[in-house]
């Protein structure tokens, strides 16, 4: 019997619900999306209940009537806007010397009664990125293994309890429970990164409309995750004030013209601001220009949260790169030169049965991961550090209902 998963991912600019089936073998299809844009949120904060709960009931509506289903109960992502982390350990005994998911759990438990966690967060993940099974350091799995102590390094994700609140609302007024919330940054990293790049550690840097997030993933877990307030919106922006001319048409010219790599001494028309009977006669060298400033100003601001992480020395196989604005041709080029040569690839979704073309995209990748999230509250699996949707990570690392 299949399962039916419903995945929300309230962005800055552009709400998205998908709804997908789960057979019994694990295979997940996608039956039905809707996009909305996105209304009441700002830099990935909700300003706006009613607003934003409206644009989460239109993209609802038009899931629900491609896919022929009314299902009501949501995984839903979580904006980094809301967010911190803080590491913890846990220790405990092994009375039967084997440790089983009881003793795993008991221990990660030991690890979040033992972290300082202020009162006005909540809790949303617990990622485990280290055990230490009696004297023997980095172990992946433990599950199995004969010891009398185990010891295990955490990364708690915390959240506002206001902030999940104000989504919590702006959700259910759209005519949804809530089964779970998932960081969308962590959501990016399941949905992008392969299976050497977990092992090796990579960082996957996911560049929206509005915002941008930066995790890194190593020891088969998030260690570090950051938000920077500046996506490709603020390219617009800068574009339409440079250039004298209306949003609409900045956002054409971006589209059109972005080129982060190649000049061009070609001049274009554009409408003015107030008075678009008239237009200003622009070069493209000065669109370039603008975009290169500003894109070159979030890569530098990226890299800086990159190098305070400290784990620079633990991302093998480098920068991942998602996100709408990834469209820019020449952003990885940029990326390379900006992170001292790491080695850096656009990230897109990974495959689901059912995809529809317009979804294969970089910049819907976060709801890829919310639907396979979706797994961890339906699958009964062993622990196994180097897979996502672990037992553990049902427990502790995939929040509870809210």
């Amino acid at each position: 019997m299949s399962k039916t998963i419903l995945a929300v991912d309230v962005g800055s600019t552009t709400t998205s619900v998908v709804i997908a089936e789960l057979s019994e073998s694990g295979i997940v299809e996608v039956t039905g999306h809707g996009f909305a844009k996105s209304q009441g949120v700002k830099k990935g904060v909700i300003t706006n209940i009613e607003l934003s709960s409206r644009s989460v009931k239109k993209a609802l509506g038009d899931a629900r009537r491609i896919s022929g289903n009314n299902i009501s109960v949501a995984t839903v992502s979580l904006s980094n806007a809301y967010v911190k982390s803080i590491n913890s350990t846990g220790v405990v005994n092994i009375p039967h010397k084997d440790i089983s998911l009881k003793e795993i759990n008991r221990a990660m438990e030991t690890a979040l009664y033992n972290a300082n966690i202020p009162s006005e967060y909540e809790v949303i993940h617990v990622l485990p990125y280290n055990f230490k099974v009696d004297d023997q350091d980095g172990i992946e799995d433990p599950y199995g293994m004969n010891a009398s102590r185990m010891e295990v390094n955490v990364n708690i994700i915390l959240t506002q309890k206001s902030s999940l609140s104000n989504l919590s609302k702006a959700i259910r007024t759209a005519g949804l429970e809530i089964e779970s919330v998932v960081l969308n940054s962590y959501a990016s990293a399941i949905a992008t990164l392969k299976e050497d790049e977990r092992q090796l550690g990579a960082a996957v840097i996911d560049m929206g409309g509005q915002t941008s997030n930066l995790v890194i993933h190593t020891g088969n877990a998030i260690r570090y995750n950051d938000f920077i307030p500046v996506g490709s919106n603020h390219i617009t922006n800068d574009l339409s004030m440079a250039l004298h001319t209306p949003l609409q048409a900045a956002e054409k010219v971006k589209t059109q013209y972005g080129d982060l790599l190649n000049t061009s001494t070609d001049v274009i028309d554009l409408p003015v601001i107030g008075d678009e009977e008239n237009h200003n006669t622009i070069s493209l060298e000065i669109v370039h220009s603008v975009i290169l400033s500003r894109v070159e100003e979030l890569m530098a601001l990226l890299e800086r949260s990159f190098s305070r992480s400290g784990l620079g020395d633990q991302v093998g196989s480098g920068i991942i790169l998602t996100g709408g604005m990834t469209k820019l041709k020449g952003i990885r080029e940029l990326a390379q030169a900006i992170f001292h040569a790491k080695p850096v690839r656009i990230g897109y979704p990974r495959t689901l049965g059912g995809l529809f073309e317009e979804l294969d995209d970089p910049e819907f990748q976060r709801w890829s991961a919310c639907c396979s999230t979706g797994l961890v509250s339906i699958r009964s699996m062993r622990l196994t550090m180097h897979d996502a949707y672990s037992t553990t990570s049902k427990r502790m690392g995939m929040p509870k209902r809210i």
